[in-house]
């Protein structure tokens, strides 16, 4: 992986739910950015997270995914284990590789996905019993604009999701408004483990524990 597209890759990972919960979450995280999204997968099988990046491909279409996944960087979880399917969804053609893999035990290689993670816990905190099974479209969209409008310091104090729109444009708007995901002004932030459960509630519906 050379050195610009390692800068402008995009990293791949799971976050699991609470114990005995099979469910988890595929994220994707854009280095220049650090947009992250997270997608809901019933399990952490391969045929999941395959039909994860197939919606994805299905908002962005062969020339958008070509344009937004120049490289995706994962590690060697059995969930990423075929890479010629995971490849293709990604837009890659023969004679190029866009898809890559950290080296044997050095997760660290993708460590900016892993530590958005943080920010995602802060609304999922482990140890909380949220059964990841029970997020619905509604409560990843609204994790996610609210981790995406976090501004960050290393960004200039603009949001992921301003950052995102700014490197990838239309196609930024497409991921973005297709899994609901909002740049929210900075009085509508809530990062507490409160937020999804009180959204859930407004909607009539049960707690994400017990």
């Amino acid at each position: 992986l050379g050195e610009d597209a390692c800068a402008a890759a995009w990293e791949m990972d799971t976050v699991e739910g609470s114990r005995g919960d099979s469910a988890r979450l595929l994220t994707l995280l854009h280095r220049p950015s650090r947009f992250q999204l997270a997608l809901p997968l019933p399990d952490g099988t391969c045929a999941s997270v395959l039909a994860a990046l197939s919606s994805l491909r299905g908002v962005l279409g062969e020339d958008g995914a070509r344009r937004a996944f120049g490289a995706v960087l994962t590690d060697n979880g059995s969930e990423f284990a075929d890479e010629g399917a995971i490849a293709a969804l990604i837009g890659e053609r023969d004679g190029e590789t866009r898809l890559f893999y950290c080296d044997p035990r050095q997760s660290q290689q993708k460590g900016a996905c892993e530590k958005n993670h943080v920010e995602i816990r802060k609304l999922l905190p482990k140890g909380a019993g949220a059964r990841f099974d029970r997020l619905t479209a509604a409560d990843c969209a609204l994790l996610m604009s609210q981790v995406n409008s976090e501004p960050r310091g290393a960004l200039g104090f603009l949001t992921p999701a301003r950052v995102l729109r700014m490197a990838l444009g239309e196609d930024a708007s497409a991921l973005m408004d297709a899994f609901g995901i909002e740049e929210l002004a900075p009085g509508e932030l809530d990062l507490t483990p409160g937020c999804i459960d009180r959204a859930r509630a407004a909607r009539g519906e049960g707690p994400l524990a017990g």
